[in-house]
């Protein structure tokens, strides 16, 4: 009996430092033989970095791939499918941040954001199959503006509620919603075993 090749999930962080106790990497000790894009040590701020670090962690995969995305990580995602989609078999792309507005202190400018190519954020349809999770308080992106960007994707939106950004300092070490999710996707851990 022929089954299917299982995918590879390829975890695609923010721009911040590897946090331990961030829900991306509780979930990647979940799923053996998975995959993150490491944090850059040069030019980090670069959107042309961050994707082609994207594409390094995709090139090293010889089955479909399946995007965890998160913050900073679902634009570099949208912005390497603009070129790339082969293998790609679905992407979950939790709490996008809103870079063509201004975030709050400690983060960088929108100018910077603009510089660096983030912005204009893509508006296309994204080439696989998506689910954008997003927070009702999330003080890195207003809902409705996430809810636009979705559209535009083409992505199915998830309410995730008031999580703030879904990460350590909103309270999310482990987010056990991410695996109900992935399973919509086709992951499970099963899949894995």
């Amino acid at each position: 009996m022929n089954h299917p090749q299982q995918p590879t999930v390829v975890f695609v962080p923010g721009l911040r430092d590897h946090v331990d106790d961030h829900w991306q990497t509780h979930l990647a000790r979940e799923l053996p033989g998975s995959r993150t894009v490491p944090p850059l040590t040069r030019d980090r701020l670069g959107r042309a970095s961050q994707v082609a670090a994207l594409e390094r962690e995709v090139a090293k995969t010889t089955t479909p791939v399946l995007f965890v995305a998160h913050s900073a990580g679902v634009l570099t995602t949208v912005h390497w499918a603009r070129r790339h989609s082969a293998r790609v078999v679905g992407a979950l792309l939790a709490a996008p941040p809103d870079f063509e507005t201004a975030l709050p202190d400690g983060y960088p400018s929108r100018k910077e954001l603009r510089e660096h190519g983030w912005s204009p954020v893509p508006r296309e349809r994204l080439p696989f199959p998506s689910v954008v999770a997003a927070s009702r308080n999330d003080p890195l992106a207003r809902y409705d503006r996430v809810a636009s960007l979705a559209a535009y994707w083409g992505s199915r939106l998830v309410d995730l509620g008031p999580v703030g950004h879904l990460n350590p300092a909103s309270g999310y070490g482990s987010w056990p919603g991410a695996m109900e999710l992935l399973s919509e996707l086709g992951v499970t851990h099963r899949t894995f075993a």
